[in-house]
């Protein structure tokens, strides 16, 4: 009976002895994470608290410390995210006031909750009967081509290949390709979204000092022409500006979503305050 009685009292030293080593090791851990929080390194942060999870479970007091420590870090990660998209936004901004005044923006505010900024020489009704290229940019950053065709008779065309020499870059057929008359001329027109133009886009940005880009028309019959400086010139700029709103549009996109979680941290430290006080 004092054999299991001793033993007994040996099996529960061990434990509470166990169980105290477990505290102060996490505790270390702990006050790593607090060295890494007061110098801003709040990955550092998380991976101590994550150790401390996984390594000593058991230590449910530094695990809770390590909880609202783990919650602060994230609050100012985020505010720190916040203040570096702002500077980057500011920086976008003044980007796209430099060349805004340089596009007709088209909206008509009755039907259109977003708008396209065209160039100023590309506009429908400076361009009646040619047969070109036009570019528009949404005002969300999406760049997209318009194939227009109307030099006589009917090719039905789809797609459209633009080179010089022997480089080209030539569109997949569009999937959004229609054809009208207008007092008795056929007109078809063919719409190609950047990243889905097969490099159109980019060819002639690229090659936007070149003389003499090549277009093809392709369709039942090809028909080809070239391309006139003012239009090159329409197409590299657009695809600048739609750089600028893409990228403010990304910003605001990660804004959003900083906010979010600085909302959903503020939350949770509200309910744990709470739970405290009512401990």
């Amino acid at each position: 009976m004092r054999k299991n009685i001793l033993f007994g009292v040996l099996a529960l030293t061990a434990v509470l002895t166990g169980c105290n080593s477990d505290e102060q090791k996490a505790g270390q851990l702990f006050q790593r994470a607090e060295i890494a929080y007061a110098t801003g390194n709040y990955n550092l942060v998380k991976l101590q608290i994550d150790s401390i999870r996984t390594l000593y479970p058991k230590a449910f007091e530094v695990r809770k410390a390590g909880i609202a420590l783990m919650q602060r870090a994230e609050l100012e990660e985020q505010k720190k995210t916040l203040a570096y998209l702002d500077s980057m936004m500011a920086v976008k901004q003044a980007s796209l006031d430099s060349i805004k005044g340089n596009f007709v923006l088209e909206k008509d505010t009755a039907y259109q909750e977003t708008g396209n900024y065209f160039y100023p020489t590309q506009v429908v009704e400076r361009n009646i009967g040619r047969s070109f290229l036009r570019g528009q940019v949404s005002e969300a950053g999406e760049m997209s081509v318009t194939s227009i065709y109307c030099a006589g008779g009917s090719i039905h065309h789809t797609a459209v290949k633009v080179s010089v020499g022997d480089m080209f870059a030539q569109t997949p057929d569009s999937p959004d390709s229609y054809e009208t008359t207008d007092l008795g001329r056929n007109i078809e027109k063919a719409d190609y979204k950047l990243g889905n133009d097969g490099g159109v886009i980019a060819f002639i940005t690229a090659n936007r000092d070149k003389k003499n880009i090549r277009l093809e028309f392709i369709g039942d019959r090809n028909y080809t022409t070239y391309m006139q400086p003012n239009d090159v010139k329409a197409i590299a700029e657009l695809s600048n500006l739609a750089r600028i709103l893409s990228g403010i549009e990304e910003i605001k996109k990660e804004q959003k979503e900083a906010n979010l979680k600085i909302q959903f941290v503020t939350r949770k430290m509200e309910e744990q305050e709470k739970n405290e006080a009512n401990e």
